[in-house]
Formats: C-alpha cells, structure tokens, sequence
C-alpha cells in the first residue's frame, strides 16, 4: 500500500513529467489514465488511489479561456491576411481547437494530480492526515 504522503523523491516523477506523460505521481508508472482524459481508479503497478485526488472543472474552464484565445487570434489573423473562404476556416480551427482542449486536458489534469500528490492536499475540513 503506498504512503499517504511522498517520503522521499526518489524515483518519483516531477510534476512535467508525470502531466507530458500520465504517469503515477507515486512510481512513476504510466497508468495515470485508461482513456484520452479519463483517470484510472487506481494505479496497478502501486495501488495509489486516483480518486482520492479531487481536479474538479479548474483545468477546463482555463483552457477554454487559452485555447479559445489562441484560435479566435489566429483565426483573425488569416483572414486579415488571406481572406479565405468559410469553409477553410471550419477545416481549420475545429480540429485544432478539438486537439488543443483534448491534450491540454490531459497534461492539465495530470499536473494537478501530480501536485496533489507532491503536496499532500486535502480538502479543507478534512480529517485525514
């Protein structure tokens, strides 16, 4: 059973690498996840609880806010710049704005959860030590 809290840092990840790559803030693992932003209920190389670790909608709400300013400026600047048709546009900034929100969703979740774990968080009014 692993520790409620990091005793050492040794051969766990650092908070980057455990986002860019889903992996188990605890071993190190890659089974942060078991779909394209689903957490795993548990790891299975260490038995780490992933559902004690409570991301919420914080990391959507502000990578909508990014993402959606990313693409409106881009957006704006090739029409500015190359008057295209509707139609390239739809061709364009729909599947990047799906893959920007997509995979900056996943390294979102997994840096928060990664620094829940670092940093022993808790709810407030919680009584678990």
């Amino acid at each position: 059973m692993p520790p409620d809290r990091p005793e050492t840092q040794k051969g766990q990840p650092s908070i980057a690498e455990a986002a860019l790559f889903g992996l188990c803030p605890h071993c190190g693992a890659k089974t942060l996840f078991t779909g394209v932003a689903r957490f795993a209920p548990k790891c299975s190389a260490c038995d780490l609880d992933f559902s004690r670790f409570n991301v919420g909608d914080g990391p959507a709400a502000f990578l909508t806010l990014i993402v959606g300013t990313v693409v409106t400026i881009l957006a704006i600047w090739v029409q500015l710049r190359f008057e295209p048709a509707f139609w390239v546009h739809a061709v364009l900034w729909i599947p990047l704005a799906a893959i920007m929100t997509l995979g900056g969703l996943r390294i979102a979740k997994a840096a928060l959860v990664a620094s829940e774990y670092r940093n022993s968080a808790r709810e407030t009014g919680s009584r678990e030590l």
